[in-house]
């Protein structure tokens, strides 16, 4: 049954003004500017002690790498053109998104994106095309398996998809797969492309039979996707979509009646089964949001109803475009997303010239329960990315065993892995330290795929360009309220 605007005026009347309707869902509290602070200063001691946050400032690494807090270390698990797979060829570049999985004996099993896009031969590592494993021989991407000892040490990697393009977030299921989403919507004959593409995948790391012959999950449609989640409890599919002219979409998919989902189910569904449906928001008024970035305030909450997709495989016209002004709510970037706290946190990286109003990122949290999205993470325009400090552009994000988020930054100037507490302040993990550009013209490249171990231990994350995936380790602690 639809939420109407009506209903949501009356019950944000009810509450005050909506903003009681979050109640104490979700890890960040609503801490209006907090988030668009630069990154405190503060020594180890102080969060020790329980006054400061996070583990002190960022100690620069001589290897030129990764610069971490005193006390934590990194240990590189892959690295393209250093590290092989197990067939022998060299690492794929390009890591992005990426889950982890109890593996046997006590390792851990990581499924890595590689966001390749367009021809093979544009790329100097592609993921090779290993036989049974490839849905179009023509296209760069794909996903990698990476198993990591309990002792840390990488023991080996091998192909779980080739052939799938631009491979960028995904995200793990209940069920023990891995989700790959392409950030694509080249059709056959496209970019020397032989088969259509922006579809989601399941990779199966336990089961290198499973993945054999890969077929798309057509039912969750043909858009330039980025993350994917899913409700354990009502077997709902939340997906984001990385678009601009128009802005993308956030989705949900509802399974057919009598669904059960599993490993493999999801490939056998016919590409119309169940309802895949976009967002449409409305403030506390009843009046109807166009684009998420007319939140200025964290603490905004927007009443949800869903409206259904025309043609979820984009025959003709692309999905985002089959709706009218007035019928959806669009957003700017919509990237990482992360189930916890029974809902859906979700990212709008940044607005420009193309969105009502500016930002440099936004962090929502979905409440399927109540059917309400409350704006928990804000980040005003940085007048100086090159500055360290300052914070932009969050992508991936995990919520971490020790309370908050891990955001990965791929903003401007420098790059950052940044945590941010319950009461929504903002405090430094890990900086890039790998320049790819040059000593007048530096450029570091975004980081993708933050996401604990099972035994949340390590901290694993990537280095998109060229290609390297760090395990973090150190003095991990709960990181407290502010008194």
């Amino acid at each position: 049954m639809p939420l109407t605007r009506r209903d949501f005026a009356k019950r944000s009347a009810l509450t005050g003004a909506g903003v009681a309707l979050a109640g104490s869902v979700g890890v960040l509290a609503t801490a209006p500017g907090a988030i668009g602070a630069e990154a405190p200063a503060g020594g180890p001691d102080d969060a020790a002690d329980g006054h400061g946050i996070g583990y002190g400032p960022l100690i620069p690494d001589p290897e030129g790498l990764l610069a971490l807090p005193a006390g934590f270390s990194y240990r590189i698990i892959t690295r393209t053109g250093v590290t092989k797979l197990d067939s022998g060829e060299s690492t794929p570049s390009n890591h992005d998104g990426t889950g982890t999985f109890e593996g046997p004996r006590g390792t851990t099993l990581l499924v890595n994106n590689h966001e390749l896009k367009g021809p093979r031969a544009d790329w100097p590592h592609p993921v090779p095309l290993t036989e049974g494993l490839v849905y179009d021989p023509a296209a760069s991407g794909g996903c990698t398996v990476v198993e990591v000892a309990k002792d840390g040490s990488p023991v080996g990697e091998w192909v779980g998809i080739a052939g799938t393009s631009t491979n960028c977030a995904g995200g793990t299921t209940p069920w023990g797969t891995w989700l790959t989403g392409e950030e694509t919507e080249d059709k056959a004959g496209e970019h020397g492309m032989t088969k259509d593409h922006g579809y989601v995948f399941e990779v199966d790391p336990h089961d290198r039979r499973a993945g054999r012959d890969p077929k798309p999950v057509k039912a969750l449609g043909r858009y330039a996707h980025e993350a994917v989640v899913v409700d354990p409890k009502r077997g709902h599919l939340y997906l984001t979509e990385d678009a601009s002219g128009p802005n993308g979409l956030f989705y949900r998919w509802t399974p057919p009646h009598g669904f059960r989902h599993g490993r493999g189910q999801l490939r056998s569904l016919a590409g119309d089964s169940g309802v895949l449906e976009a967002f449409k928001c409305f403030d506390s008024g009843g009046r109807f949001v166009d684009d998420l970035s007319r939140a200025t305030k964290t603490g905004t909450v927007y009443g949800v109803d869903w409206v259904e997709v025309p043609d979820r495989d984009a025959r003709k016209v692309s999905v985002r475009k089959q709706f009218t002004d007035g019928e959806v709510t669009r957003a700017r970037k919509l990237e990482g997303l992360w189930w916890a706290d029974g809902g859906a946190y979700v990212v709008s990286s940044y607005a420009r010239d193309e969105s009502p109003v500016q930002h440099d990122g936004q962090v929502w949290f979905y409440d399927p329960r109540r059917r309400t999205l409350t704006l928990k993470v804000l980040l005003g325009v940085n007048p100086d990315p090159a500055k360290d400090g300052a914070l932009d552009g969050p992508d991936n994000i995990t919520v971490s065993p020790y309370g908050g988020l891990i955001i990965a930054e791929d903003g401007e100037g420098v790059q950052h892995l940044f945590g941010a507490t319950d009461d929504g302040r903002t405090y430094p993990i890990a900086r890039n330290e790998l320049n790819i550009g040059t000593a007048a013209d530096p450029e570091f490249s975004e980081f993708t795929g933050p996401v604990f171990s099972p035994d949340g231990r390590t901290l694993f994350a990537n280095i998109q360009e060229p290609g390297i995936m760090l395990a973090i380790t150190g003095p991990w602690q709960r990181q407290r309220r502010q008194r």
